[in-house]
């Protein structure tokens, strides 16, 4: 058997993100409390979050389309250890296919009950509904908004 080897790291870097025409229309709308996605011409995927090309058949998407408020979680995470930048833990990252997409979108699931994390993730593993709940002001940002159980 290969040694498994653990080799440590350390990330701490500023840097600028380049959100390019559709992630920036997409962050955008959700100043408006809006999630949008970009419609593939060929296949008809709704592309959530939005992106220039389809990723199934390469084809630039031209069309967009409001998906949600709702959808469905379709796999977690329960993140126990502490990350800058994220809320204290325990916290859950879930990735949600919003009703009229096709793909999904990750983000923080909000007001679970999260002190028995066994229980917590045997409810999650049901796919329970979500929906999108806004914070206070809008920004353009991911961190605009969370999904909370529906």
């Amino acid at each position: 058997m290969t040694e498994l080897v653990s080799i440590p790291g350390h990330w701490d870097f500023d840097y600028t993100y380049f959100a390019g025409e559709a992630a920036s229309r997409f962050f955008a709308e959700l100043r408006n409390t809006r999630v949008m996605g970009a419609t593939c011409p060929d296949c008809r995927r709704v592309l959530v979050p939005a992106r220039s090309f389809c990723d199934a058949c390469f084809q630039r998407t031209t069309d967009w389309v409001e998906v949600g408020p709702e959808g469905t979680l379709e796999t977690f995470t329960i993140i126990t250890a502490a990350f800058p930048g994220l809320p204290e833990p325990p916290i859950v990252m879930a990735y949600v296919t919003l009703d009229g997409a096709d793909t999904a979108l990750v983000n923080l699931v909000l007001g679970l009950d999260l002190s028995d994390i066994g229980a917590a993730a045997a409810g999650l593993q049901r796919q329970p509904r979500v929906r999108v709940q806004y914070g206070p002001e809008p920004q353009g940002r991911i961190t605009d908004f969370a999904f909370v159980l529906a």
